[in-house]
């Protein structure tokens, strides 16, 4: 397994029963060309309903009929093309292929842009009384509710049908960074413990940064972040027409400003967004602690950046093949019962992932997939603890829309953005549970917690510094500033020296660690990782604590899509995160395990 993390192997030197299986997307090109052709036939079909949408109840079903069969298969067009590409970013025929896909996106976007319009200057007496009429209708009920919700911001159908022509413009600055960050940019080797050249690689920085010798922490450390200063400049301008776009688009929209455009979207309140930056900076003693008890724990006289990573109990070696954390994670999710567990078995069996690094594969991990295929998930595994939980955190979005899609028409079957990290997150506390209850040594419980809380201060804190970086770019320009390099990396640093404390060096190198995080290109997605993070402790718990009947809300939970207002579907299951009660929770869950980890040391 070392020569993984030494030398990426080319794609055709990966065994199969290690590729995604994407057969259940498209057998072979041709089959996705067939539908490229499908689809743009579509488009004039659909053209037919301009205008006519409230003639009648029949009308409108077969116009929203339509805007899902053209949606369904622009979807699976666009996942196919992506995916291929993210095999190996130097691929140009799937680049040729993902551009082509973008574009017929843009088309369809612009083809059905007509459709909400229409529906929002009918009179809302009219709409009930379709509804009540056609029974068929019925399934849309929710969804025209949800349009009528965001009246005010819609556009008229020409002005929506020229926004929707922006769109390829507008994916333009995530593009850039994407095949920069993933294809152009290129690390240097270091030597490793044993004074052997190792080539530095997205998927390999943390498995090093996790290495127990401290220089070569260091110089991994260095070499990374200097590559990205070469770009600075780059990365700067690519980020800061991402944070121009989503201004452009608030404006014209008539919100007060880009997060309320963003969240508004699932209806969820700003209030949820600055309450988690409040509560959380409100409760950074527990974080700084932890901090100054890893550096006491390291045994170091000046804590670094580049010892935030490393396990802090030394004695345990916690190599993990991936055949291993598969069995491991089947069994951390006992406890969900046997139907959830047979299908992540399916899962695995059948293909579902793409395991490990090759030269040109996109970076990091995802789960995706489309309503007519089976959950995928992207890998770059290397054998480490860490990876043993992307694995479960990754099968909890699959599962999540697995169920989702098994059980609610194509209109509702994937879930929301804002509880894209429940599920994910409930898998990882429950194997982190698992394998706390089987420690055989006080060594190998506090290697656990470690790792635990490192996921919730990455989870929690970390997402949520994100998330306030976030905010903080976007205020910026709004108040007619330029996102420069350098405003961009102090504005980082000081963030870093306000979330860490004072037991930290924060080093120069991590000012720039803002330019390696594509979230930030996903408008103001990444706090929902952390209100994710405490909702799933507080189902986790709920799981464990009470059996088979919160197992069932659970359950429930996931086959509910986008049925009703994520708020909502969470409220079903127990959670309400209109209140700030589940973050403070999860902040004071952390703040005992770092007393617990403090009295085992």
């Amino acid at each position: 397994m070392e020569n993984k993390l030494k030398q990426p192997r080319e794609r055709a030197d990966v065994e199969l029963r290690y590729k995604w299986d994407l057969d259940s997307l498209y057998v072979s090109d041709e089959a996705w060309e067939e539908d490229f052709k499908k689809v743009k036939s579509l488009f004039n079909e659909v053209k037919k309903y301009k205008g006519q949408l409230d003639h009648s109840s029949e009308t409108l079903f077969e116009a929203l009929s339509l805007h899902d069969e053209i949606s369904r298969l622009v979807g699976n067009i666009y996942t196919y093309a992506k995916m291929k590409q993210d095999e190996d970013t130097r691929n140009s025929k799937y680049q040729a292929l993902t551009d082509r896909a973008t574009g017929i996106m843009v088309e369809a976007e612009e083809s059905i842009s007509f459709i909400v319009p229409e529906i929002l200057m009918m009179d809302g007496e009219k709409i009930n009384s379709y509804l009540q009429e056609k029974e068929e209708l019925k399934v849309y009920s929710h969804s025209i509710d949800n349009i009528m919700r965001k009246k005010k911001h819609v556009l008229s159908p020409r002005e929506e049908a020229i926004l929707a022509q922006t769109g390829e413009i507008a994916v333009s600055p995530e593009t850039v960074y994407g095949m920069l960050n993933n294809a152009d940019l290129k690390f240097p080797s270091i030597k490793d413990e044993s004074g052997n050249d190792v080539e530095i690689t997205h998927g390999s920085y943390i498995p090093l940064m996790e290495n127990k010798d401290r220089r070569v922490r260091h110089d991994t450390f260095k070499a990374f972040y200097d590559t990205f200063y070469k770009f600075k400049n780059t990365f700067a301008a690519t980020l800061s027409g991402n944070v121009k776009k989503n201004i452009f688009y608030s404006k014209l929209r008539n919100y007060n400003n880009a997060l309320e455009a963003s969240i508004n979207e699932n209806n969820i309140p700003a209030e949820v967004y600055h309450n988690l930056i409040k509560a959380v900076s409100n409760n950074l003693d527990s974080l700084h602690k932890y901090v100054a008890l890893r550096k006491k724990a390291l045994g170091l006289d000046e804590l670094h950046m580049y010892d935030l990573y490393t396990p802090i109990v030394k004695d345990v070696d916690m190599k993990i093949p991936y055949e291993e954390g598969k069995e491991m994670v089947l069994e951390g999710l006992n406890s969900l019962g046997e139907e959830y567990v047979s299908i992540v078995e399916e899962g695995l069996k059948s293909r579902w992932i793409d395991v490990y690094e090759n030269r040109g594969k996109r970076s990091g991990a995802y789960s995706w997939g489309t309503y007519d295929s089976n959950p995928f998930i992207l890998l770059n595994y290397q054998d480490t603890l860490d990876n043993v939980y992307t694995l479960a955190h990754e099968l909890g979005h699959s599962l999540h829309s697995y169920y989702s899609k098994k059980n609610q028409p194509f209109v509702y079957g994937r879930y929301s953005i804002f509880l894209a990290e429940v599920a994910s997150t409930t898998n990882e506390a429950l194997l982190m549970d698992n394998m706390l209850k089987k420690v055989k040594s006080k060594d190998e419980e506090l290697y656990l917690l470690n790792h635990f809380l490192e996921q919730f201060r990455g989870t929690v804190y970390r997402q949520t510094m994100f998330a306030e970086f976030e905010l903080a770019i976007h205020q910026h320009v709004e108040n007619g500033q330029s996102l420069t390099a350098d405003w961009l990396c102090e504005t980082y640093k000081e963030l870093n020296k306000k979330y860490y404390g004072p037991d930290i060096i924060v080093d120069d190198e991590i000012a720039i660690e803002w330019a390696r995080i594509p979230h930030f290109y996903y408008n103001f997605y990444v706090y929902q990782y952390a209100t994710g993070f405490s909702a799933a402790i507080a189902l986790s718990q709920k799981i464990l604590s009470e059996g088979e009947s919160a197992v069932n809300d659970y359950i429930g939970f996931l086959k509910s899509g986008s049925s009703d207002y994520p708020i909502n579907v969470l409220k079903k299951a127990g959670v309400d995160m209109t209140t700030p009660e589940p973050i403070e929770k999860a902040l004071k869950l952390f703040g005992d395990l770092v007393n617990k980890m403090e009295e085992l040391l």
